[in-house]
């Protein structure tokens, strides 16, 4: 029984090449499914996101699994193995776990410390459990990997600080304000940036999100998604004295809010205006800034404090690594038991039979033995066993945790091995045959 993933990710293929085994919500049944029917494996499960296709798991054995899982993803995704065998990763065991737990503490990310990986990963164990794909120990290590990660968050400063431009522009906006609950913002633009930028700034807290665009539905789109409004692009300029915060993010080629129209804006205010200039080629006057009361940031400014952010995610993520290998090897005990188990289980079943042979003896030469009695009796003996059993237990369990060869766990394999059972058979017939 052995843990293991494999798969590509943006560390190991092109987006040309991984966009081509995207695996959509659709897809997930049918290859679960077409994995789960290869022999070796005995639970899996896929996650799908933009930087990576990868397939965790457990098999009985990995000894040819890299190519029988290939078989099945070239078969499913109708492309040749050659065309994509080099980009693929495969980790078994400790490399396997690691990798999990690097990947759900997002410290395997693009962007060091992203949230969006731990929402992902929880929806693809989600889905994997929906198509009966998993049990017992991939769901006790993706337990553990969520566990790592929380524990990663909350011990280390790897998601504190914000690494995108829009999530800075968000942050910095609280950061000038402090609370942001009486606060109105309006998005000049609709594309990808000012909807990050909503997003960021409507999980932080506002009063309230104006949107405008030159096309107004789609203004009116976004606004809905966030309950705000939508602001028409001829009349922007009547309505920035309601603004406290302005992010600026549209395709226009030369500015579109110029030092007049904001210095009018600005002489009866009480409050400052911050306006976040996130367009290229800029789309706000540099000259704004010398307004006394409003303060102008662009996308360079914003890009210094991302650098910065990413070079404190990097050193906080080495402390997260240590962190992690502690989790992976307490985590590899734990499996490195469950595959004595069975071994343990069947000294005891072996004991079991023993116990009953001889009670079955015992009270047929006692029949004037009570109900009671022969209960008494009985917990007498599984006492007994679990006693005697209890040390032999405990060394197995150590062994198994603490051997790399495992040269005594084989040992006890041997020795209670049902073959013993077969060689006094046959001794006892031979026995009988002889006389």
């Amino acid at each position: 029984m052995e843990i293991f993933a494999i798969g590509l990710n943006y560390k190991t293929a092109p987006v040309e090449i991984r966009e081509k085994f995207a695996v959509s919500d659709s897809q997930i049944g049918d290859i679960l499914n077409l994995l789960s029917e290869v022999d070796s494996i005995l639970e899996v499960c896929v996650l799908s996101t933009c930087n990576r296709v990868e397939f965790y798991g457990v098999a009985s054995n990995t000894k040819n699994l890299k190519l029988d899982i290939l078989k099945v993803l070239s078969q499913y995704f109708s492309i040749p193995i050659h065309f994509f065998e080099k980009h693929i990763f495969f980790l078994t065991e400790k490399q396997a776990i690691t990798h999990v737990f690097r990947v759900a503490s997002s410290l395997d990310s693009m962007v060091i410390g992203e949230p969006q990986i731990v929402c992902q990963f929880k929806d693809s164990f989600s889905k994997a459990r929906e198509y009966k794909a998993v049990r017992h120990i991939l769901t006790r290590l993706f337990d553990k990997a969520l566990n790592v990660s929380k524990k990663v968050r909350t011990s280390t400063g790897i998601s504190r600080k914000a690494v995108s431009i829009s999530y800075a522009a968000a942050l910095l906006a609280k950061k000038i304000f402090g609370d942001l609950r009486d606060k109105n913002v309006l998005i000049i633009g609709a594309g990808e940036m000012a909807e990050l930028a909503v997003k960021h700034l409507s999980s932080i807290g506002v009063k309230h999100i104006f949107v405008s665009n030159r096309t107004f539905e789609k203004a009116v789109e976004l606004a809905q998604e966030f309950n705000g409004s939508a602001i028409r692009f001829d009349k922007l300029l009547e309505f920035l004295p309601e603004a406290d915060i302005v992010i600026v993010s549209t395709g226009a080629p030369e500015p579109i809010l110029k030092k007049e129209d904001i210095k009018k804006v600005v002489k009866n205010r009480k409050n400052p205006l911050f306006i976040i200039d996130i367009s290229v080629p800029r789309n706000v006057e540099e000259s704004v800034n010398d307004l006394e009361g409003v303060y102008l940031y662009n996308i360079d400014d914003l890009q210094t404090i991302v650098n910065s952010n990413i070079e404190e995610r990097k050193i906080e993520a080495q402390r997260a690594e240590f962190i992690l290998q502690d989790e992976v090897d307490k985590f590899i005990k734990w499996l490195q038991i469950q595959k004595v188990n069975p071994l343990i289980s069947s000294i005891r079943s072996y004991a079991d039979s023993l116990r009953e042979k001889q009670l079955e003896r015992l009270f047929k030469d006692m029949p004037y033995l009570t109900d009671e009695e022969k209960g008494k009796i009985d917990i007498a003996m599984r006492s007994l066993i679990n006693k005697l059993l209890h040390r032999p237990t405990m060394y197995i369990k150590d062994k198994a945790t603490s051997e790399d060869d495992n040269h005594y766990v084989k040992i006890l394999q041997e020795m209670f091995s049902p073959r013993w059972d077969t060689r006094k058979k046959e001794k006892e017939e031979d026995a009988e045959k002889f006389g």
